[in-house]
């Protein structure tokens, strides 16, 4: 009955193997900046669709006609 405290205290989480420790905190830090592009791409979005012009309204208008530009005619 003397080696039951040792045997609690292997399985207790402050006991974890370095590599364990630093498998987690990279996969955390990855976690993380997945979140970062994910949120900063969509905030990112929402400004440029705020912020259009005219210009950017109208670009692409009549595109189908414009074959005849650029031909040599």
């Amino acid at each position: 009955m003397s080696d039951l405290p040792a045997v609690a205290a292997d399985h207790l989480p402050g006991s974890k193997s370095p590599l364990l420790k630093t498998i987690s905190w990279v996969s955390a830090g990855v976690g993380a900046l997945a979140i970062g592009v994910v949120v900063g791409r969509e905030l990112r979005i929402r400004y440029k669709f705020n912020r259009r012009t005219p210009y950017d309204f109208y670009a692409h208008s009549g595109d189908e006609q414009d074959f005849d530009f650029g031909l040599g005619i």
